[in-house]
């Protein structure tokens, strides 16, 4: 269209941020406007607060919603706005917590990091939920696996209706992939006579990689995926349909990312001599993820520690006192050992990653990402250098059977 047509419509990045921004109402909650306000923990003195909302969200949120004309401009006057906005710190927000949702058993963990969702029955989680999602921390999610079809996720049932199929098996210790048949994996997920062996002899650890994923997974697991779809914790926000789940209001031209849902598979460390790898290394997820820990094989066999001897390894970790607490509960079956990092620390930790890399001698190329490549398990040793010498806490978090941890995209993580 002509120049003056494009004028008229306000059609350049330019034009909508001039014409609309005085429109906005910082904060606001108007029910029916897609897009909530993204705020910012902290301000440029350093104070911890709710700050300038990411006026871009904003501005296509009072466009969507509201269709503001883009030829008036009306004056913004932030200042009188921001000054009355509630002080949202940690502190305030815990507080006001237990006061307002005294109806939902929950606690913090991890230094007050993580919230942990007791009761997964309770309606009303998705309101706290939220004020924590704000922040972009972590959330737990306890007791999932009660309201699945249990039988549906043993080991043995995967194997005997999946058995023939091929799929990638990773050898987490030195990453070859391999296209096998699926059976050969599940014959050695609690039986470990019958894993492969590696060179010298030790028992391989390993991971069906991302199988099956996304479509696939709906496709050949049809049964599986509606069991998992409707024991969703949140499903106001981790549902396909919910309400507050904004990829499902995505208009149909926008590229998602693979929401999934994958199967990931693997064996436990257990039954390894190297207790300082993992079965997926350190990484970021481009999209928010749920993951919920659906079975727990216990491997017999030589070499394998017994189950007092896998608590005890778990006790060496830094845990919090409530994941310790967990950990002495005989109910309870632990099956997987996270360890998380905020996204601000990212670039800390690569830089962190690239010395560690110099200092063993690897070659450290420009366009070398450690994390996009995933090629690091951040061992024990290596976490408490990365907290001396760049001040990042490592959040250690024990998954129970059952268990959901759900992540904001950006946040590091390795399991």
């Amino acid at each position: 269209p002509p120049a003056s047509q494009n004028n008229e419509q306000g059609s350049t990045l330019r034009d909508l941020l001039t014409t609309t921004a005085g429109k906005l109402r910082l904060g606001s909650t108007d029910a029916g406007i897609a897009f909530a306000p993204v705020y910012s923990t902290g301000t440029a003195s350093g104070k911890s607060g709710r700050t300038m909302p990411n006026i871009l969200d904003d501005i296509i949120a009072s466009v969507v919603e509201n269709k503001i004309p883009p030829n008036r401009a009306p004056k913004i006057n932030v200042k009188s706005e921001i000054k009355d906005e509630p002080k949202d710190d940690k502190k305030c927000i815990q507080d006001d917590c237990s006061k307002r949702y005294s109806d939902i058993q929950y606690s913090w963990i991890c230094d007050k990091h993580v919230l942990w969702l007791r009761d997964h029955k309770n309606s009303n989680n998705w309101k706290l939920f939220k004020e924590c999602w704000k922040q972009g921390r972590p959330v737990l999610v306890s007791g999932m696996h009660k309201k699945m079809n249990f039988s549906l996720w043993k080991a043995e049932s995967i194997s005997l209706d999946f058995g023939n199929q091929q799929a990638d098996i990773l050898n987490c210790k030195d990453s070859i992939i391999s296209n096998t048949n699926v059976k050969e994996f599940w014959d050695g997920f609690e039986d470990v006579s019958k894993r492969q062996k590696i060179k010298n002899g030790e028992t391989a650890l390993l991971k069906l990689k991302d199988w099956p994923s996304g479509e696939d997974f709906k496709a050949m697991m049809p049964a599986r995926y509606e069991d998992l779809l409707k024991s969703l914790p949140l499903p106001e926000y981790c549902s396909p349909e919910g309400k507050l789940n904004l990829a499902s209001h995505l208009p149909g031209f926008f590229v998602r990312p693979d929401l999934g849902p994958r199967l990931c598979s693997a064996y436990g460390v257990a039954a390894t001599k190297d207790h300082d790898i993992g079965t997926t290394n350190l990484h970021i997820e481009v999209s928010d993820v749920v993951n919920i820990l659906v079975y727990v094989g216990i491997a017999k066999g030589n070499g394998v520690l017994s189950k007092s001897g896998v608590l005890k390894k778990l006790e060496e970790e830094d845990l919090d006192d409530l994941l310790r607490k967990r950990l002495k509960d005989s109910s309870e079956l632990p099956g997987a050992l996270w360890h998380i990092y905020a996204g601000k620390d990212a670039d800390k930790i690569r830089e962190f990653l690239q010395k560690i890399a110099k200092e063993q001698g690897l070659e450290v190329l420009p366009e070398h990402d450690p994390i996009r490549d995933q090629s690091w398990y951040v061992n024990k040793k290596l976490r408490q250098r990365l907290f001396e010498e760049y001040g990042v806490k490592t959040c250690t978090v024990i998954q129970f059977l059952g268990d959901a941890i759900i992540l904001p995209a950006g946040a590091l993580h390795q399991v």
